[in-house]
């Protein structure tokens, strides 16, 4: 071997030797490929997304995987703390996140990041799962999962936050089903997850609810937003003891997707009680770390450093979180000695808190929406603005219940309009033309002082038609349902309008609507279905 082949095999074999091991799952523990178990010690990283994770008003946002010069700055500093993980909240999936990303694999730091971004997300008081948003959850994973220190993504963040809105569950939990059906599809290896907060009164049913049913739609792991041990305390006054209770028996990894409460003296008087007690055993059986919110202080007051011109200045919480962090040795197993044993949790039913049925949202399919957009004969005008549709609407389906049908949702009977998953204009298109044919194509009835025109409809191909036939299967079913046929076009709208008690023919038009869905299913293509 010449010297020059004998230095390139040196470096490849360097290179693998520097290669970060990438994170699995194996029951309710997360693992290094070497078998060793892994615990978060991690820092939510991200500029402006809002007190304690809550989100923000904005819709712009900061890619702090993009910024290479802040990642300079910023990750050794992480990584003097003893930090292993970060959590972002947004990321645009066109950027370049390579700089950053070789960084932090450097410094042996792993991601967890959100899918969604301020403008594009799952409203909880009125909640989609759509093939916008589908195609930006899509984009991101395709992103970030070509890199080994990438662990998983959360599919939603705090959606449902009190008993008010349950539904918009039924949208995060079709998003984890169909964001896992193009991880599988692809051939990646990460992971699917979501992070809840505290709230006492769903804080159960969420956890049973995105944990129960058909693998191929549940979470593979479990973020608990958490900010209930201040100052000091314990186990008992911060009721972690009664959270390692009730995930002792959790099928996947729970870990606190954000923890550090502010409310004894601001961010520098967090003393970090919490986090030596985090990787101490009676907490490690049962949880896997936590992300600790949050890396910049800003206005909210939860920051560990200041950014001034550009210049990082070390907060003294962060030199406390640092010395718990480095002092924390969590006892943990191999994967080689766990055998798991915790099942997945059964689903919770309809209550006066709980108001979400195990029946989830369409997998978004723009072809089934192109085909349908293509056959109409009167159509949203070419120059009409978004934010004329609303009256169309509202005046549509308010004048003509039927009409809206095929767009409705209503996760309380989970009977969900076959074109709910389109996009606003394809929604508008069909909308208009149900109308439309319903008033006899009267000449008046396209019109809407010109926002709507006709058309001529193209012509259909046998693959559109077998789409189109079994659309409208499941819309007739849907149609059957009294509170699917009059409700809005939201789940949060119609799923208030229906109680927990409905059965009688609800429920029988339930059941038609199930066999419709999975022949709708079968002709998009979706991967799982739940009956």
């Amino acid at each position: 071997m010449s010297m020059k082949s004998a230095l390139a095999t040196g470096l490849i074999m360097a290179s693998q030797a520097m290669a970060i091991d990438r994170v699995t799952i194996k029951g309710s523990k997360f693992f290094y490929e070497n078998g060793t178990q892994f615990f978060m010690k991690g820092i939510a990283y991200q500029q402006e997304v809002g007190s304690a994770g809550s989100g923000s008003n904005t819709t712009s946002y900061v890619d702090p995987l993009a910024n290479v010069e802040a990642c300079k700055r910023d990750i050794p500093i992480m990584a003097e703390a003893g930090t292993n993980s970060i959590r972002t909240y947004a990321i645009d999936p066109t950027a370049d996140h390579s700089a950053c990303m070789k960084l932090l694999e450097e410094h042996g730091i792993y991601v967890i990041s959100d899918l969604s971004e301020p403008s594009l997300s799952i409203n909880r008081e009125d909640p989609l799962w759509d093939v916008e948003l589908a195609e930006r959850y899509y984009a991101v994973v395709d992103e970030l999962s070509q890199y080994d220190n990438v662990i998983g993504f959360f599919a939603g963040n705090e959606v449902t936050n009190d008993d008010t809105n349950t539904p918009a569950s039924a949208f995060v939990k079709a998003a984890v089903r169909d964001t896992k059906a193009h991880i599988k599809e692809k051939g990646y290896k990460t992971y699917v997850g979501y992070a809840a907060n505290d709230d006492p009164k769903v804080r159960i049913d969420i956890a049973h609810y995105f944990n129960c049913g058909e693998p191929e739609e549940a979470i593979d792991f479990w973020g608990y937003n958490i900010y209930s041990w201040c100052g000091k305390s314990s186990l008992q006054k911060s009721g972690y003891d009664k959270q390692i209770e009730f995930f002792k028996n959790y099928s996947v990894p729970v870990f606190f997707a954000e923890y550090g409460c502010n409310e004894v003296g601001g961010a520098d008087g967090r003393i970090w009680e919490e986090t030596t007690a985090l990787y101490e055993s009676e907490m490690t059986d049962v949880f896997s770390g936590g992300i600790v919110y949050m890396y910049f202080q800003e206005a909210n007051d939860y920051g560990l450093v200041e950014i001034e011109d550009g210049e990082a200045k070390v907060m003294d919480n962060m030199k406390k979180l640092g010395k718990a962090v480095k002092a924390a040795n969590p006892s943990g197993v191999s994967a080689s000695s766990y055998s798991p044993s915790n099942k997945p949790q059964d689903c919770p039913g309809i209550s006066n808190v709980w108001k979400v049925k195990e029946q989830l949202p369409p997998t978004p399919d723009s072809a089934t929406c192109s085909c349908m957009e293509a056959s109409v004969s009167c159509g949203p005008a070419s120059d009409l603005d978004e934010e004329d549709y609303g009256d169309i609407f509202s005046y549509i389906c308010g004048k003509s219940p039927e009409s809206c049908v095929g767009i409705n949702t209503n996760a309380t009977t989970g009977i969900y309009g076959a074109y709910s998953m389109c996009s606003s204009q394809q929604k508008l298109a069909y909308v208009l033309n149900e109308y439309y044919t319903a008033q006899n194509q009267a000449s008046d009835a396209c019109d809407f002082d010109g926002k709507a025109k006709t058309k001529k409809a193209s012509s259909t191909t046998s693959e559109c038609k077998n789409k189109l036939d079994a659309a409208k299967t499941v819309n007739e079913a849907a149609a059957k349902s009294e509170p699917a046929s009059t409700s809005g076009s939201s789940s949060s709208s119609s799923s208030s309008s229906s109680s927990s008690s409905s059965s009688g023919s609800t429920s029988n038009a339930s059941g038609v609507f199930a066999s419709a869905f999975v022949l709708f299913s079968a002709a998009m293509g979706s991967l799982a279905v739940m009956l």
